[in-house]
């Protein structure tokens, strides 16, 4: 029996992953896909609804991203959100012009009207706020289409075709801000698409894992295991796929956290995969020796990832697949389809021209990873592997802003060690979903004792967050800061200034390189 999917079909937008999160939420399997797929590959698909997401530009403008017209039909329902729904209007036959003065115009949290007799709003009260974001105005709808919401400034905040299963939102009902979003997304999946709500994360785990016996055949596996959640997840489920054929090679690059390498070969060794250590520590700091810029250090980084774990393929034999923990995040970031590139990671943007496998598998790469500790707990794993602290690929080196040192990466581990020791002894250590320490490249006077010091500034990071795709800071108590800022700067050598970073995501990431 094939799966129930709904592609989303993506225009560039900033919330566009947060759609494919809803979908998933209610029980529907889901997608992304860039929105020029061809017409046959989608078709083949064969989906139960399509969602047209929102984006950046214009319908009208030349170059605006486009998708086959042939969309509408395929003979399942389309929702089209922002972009998607002016781009809906102006396929089918509507009209959609530049807004004519900014009362037209509308960004943030609006007052809307909704007609409950549509199905997309049935059992919604009649008055909600929802999260506009557009600068363009559709002067026209399509023929059959009715209006079925409206605010102060947009008569046509959705329209709807009921007969033919298409709706248009000018609204965002992926985003928390817009009140019985989620029910209005629910609406499109049970009532239009007629979804059974069958998806789960014990399905995806039992599809993963024929997806990867179908790959390998009787084939070899090397999984790239850094010892995090992402990797220790991939192991777990590349382990019940294809048992001893997988080895598990941890690399110890020299950038992990205090006593991280000897944690990760305790709780791995005596697991039931091949698990091989290598220490390389050495190697990496030299290749990163004088690099300060962000970018390249990830790609040296990715590139030195791959030669090592090359290197071990041809010490343990013929191995065919890479194996990789990449989530969909990663992905994102390092620019996917029309996204930009935010920051490469390692093992998606930062992976060299060649590598010396046949196939790079990634189990988990269209996988949030709130989905992802989900699919741990599926397969089994302890909550304290399950829930542990997130830990980029690259370790430390992105968390030393500038150039790479020994004595840099030392300071920077014992600071980190305080932060994480204090947030422990205050039971807080499961508030944030992510903290660490930054050693920043900023050097400031101050003073010890009697004399003057020229010491580095440490920044603490500490964000909450459910799907990494934003984040809000932490509200940490001043004492718990205050505990730890004195520790770090009595104790830990080349310190004399703690900073706390008190900026969310967007407009920053939640690392700081």
């Amino acid at each position: 029996m094939q799966q129930e999917t709904v592609i989303v079909l993506d225009f560039g937008g900033q919330y566009n992953q947060l759609i494919a999160r809803r979908v998933r939420e209610c029980g529907v399997y889901c997608e992304v896909k860039p929105h020029n797929i061809p017409l046959e590959e989608l078709r083949a698909i064969r989906p139960i609804g399509l969602i047209l997401t929102g984006g950046p530009h214009s319908v009208y403008a030349p170059g605006a991203p486009g998708a086959d017209p042939g969309i509408f039909s395929l003979g399942v329902p389309v929702l089209g959100i922002c972009y998607g729904c002016q781009l809906m209007a102006q396929y089918l036959g509507g009209s959609v012009v530049p807004a004519q003065d900014d009362t037209a115009r509308e960004y943030g949290r609006t007052v809307t009207e909704y007609d409950c007799s549509c199905s997309l709003f049935a059992g919604l009260p009649e008055t909600g706020v929802s999260w506009m974001s557009h600068g363009d105005y559709m002067e026209r709808v399509p023929e059959g289409f009715k209006n079925a919401a409206r605010t102060a400034a947009c008569p046509n905040a959705a329209i709807a075709d009921e007969s033919r299963g298409f709706f248009g939102v000018q609204f965002h009902p992926e985003v928390n801000h817009t009140e019985h979003g989620t029910e209005i997304i629910r609406s499109f999946l049970y009532r239009a698409c007629r979804a059974s709500g069958s998806w789960s994360m014990g399905s995806y785990k039992e599809q993963a894992i024929a997806d990867i016996r179908r790959t390998v055949g009787d084939g070899r596996v090397l999984l790239a295991l850094s010892g995090g959640v992402d990797s220790s997840v991939a192991a777990a489920l590349l382990s019940e796929a294809v048992g001893g054929r997988l080895t598990a090679v941890f690399v110890d690059h020299g950038l992990l956290r205090k006593g991280e390498s000897e944690e990760v070969e305790r709780v791995f060794s005596g697991r039931e995969l091949n698990f091989v250590r290598v220490d390389a520590r050495e190697r990496f700091l030299i290749k990163l020796a004088g690099v300060s810029e962000p970018e390249r250090k990830r790609r040296i980084i990715g590139e030195e990832f791959i030669r090592v774990f090359e290197a071990e393929a041809k010490k343990t034999g013929a191995v065919d697949f890479l194996a990789q923990g990449t989530i969909y995040p990663d992905v994102i970031e390092s620019g996917a389809g029309d996204a930009a590139v935010i920051k490469s990671h390692h093992n998606v943007g930062g992976l060299p021209d060649y590598v010396d496998f046949r196939e790079i598998i990634e189990p988990l790469r269209m996988l949030f990873k709130d989905e992802v500790r989900a699919l741990g707990r599926e397969l089994g794993l302890p909550e304290s592997l399950v829930n542990r602290q997130p830990f980029p690929g690259p370790g430390l080196a992105i968390r030393v802003i500038g150039d790479v040192t020994e004595d840099k990466l030392h300071s920077l581990r014992e600071a980190d060690a305080i932060f994480r020791a204090e947030l422990a002894t205050a039971g807080l250590e499961t508030m944030p979903d992510q903290y660490f320490a930054v050693l920043t490249n900023t050097r400031s006077v101050g003073v010890m004792g009697d004399g003057r010091t020229y010491d580095y500034t440490l920044a603490l990071r500490a964000v909450q967050t459910g799907d990494f795709m934003t984040a809000a800071w932490s509200r940490l108590p001043y004492e718990l800061l205050d505990r730890v800022s004195t520790r770090i700067v009595n104790e830990v050598p080349g310190i004399n200034r703690v900073v706390y970073d008190i900026t969310s995501k967007p407009p920053a990431t939640i690392e700081w390189e």
